[in-house]
């Protein structure tokens, strides 16, 4: 199934690639509306996601509202889920050295799941 969503000023692209496993969101997300944004992603996660052998999610946000932090957590939980019953699920959470705010969000992200997260540095 595909899941193409393009990046806009307050909104991150979220992609699919099939032939990799990998699901990348990019960019900013603070949305009017976090959880319409993100409902066809929960979607897409819900029926793809038993049928895959694993999936790979690589983040580079810069910056998440509350409301998108909420919905990543959903995110995270969904893939809490597929890990515990087998699947093989990982996460890259890629910050800009010079956006501390962005590495603290993503080591307490890390905090809160069971699956391998890598938080890897880029830029400088």
């Amino acid at each position: 199934m595909e899941l193409n969503i393009p990046r806009t000023g307050a909104t991150p692209e979220i992609r699919w690639d099939a032939s990799a496993g990998i699901l990348s969101v990019s960019g900013e997300s603070y949305p009017e509306n976090s959880f319409d944004f993100f409902a066809p992603v929960m979607q897409w996660l819900s029926t793809s996601l038993p049928s895959l052998p694993g999936l790979r999610l690589e983040v580079s946000v810069s910056y998440m509202n509350s409301s998108s932090i909420k919905c990543m957590l959903d995110i995270f939980d969904a893939l809490g889920e597929a890990h515990a019953a087998g699947k093989k699920v990982e996460v890259v959470w890629n910050y800009e050295t010079d956006n501390p705010r962005a590495l603290d969000l993503a080591e307490e992200f890390r905090s809160e799941v069971t699956f391998p997260f890598l938080v890897q540095a880029i830029g400088s």
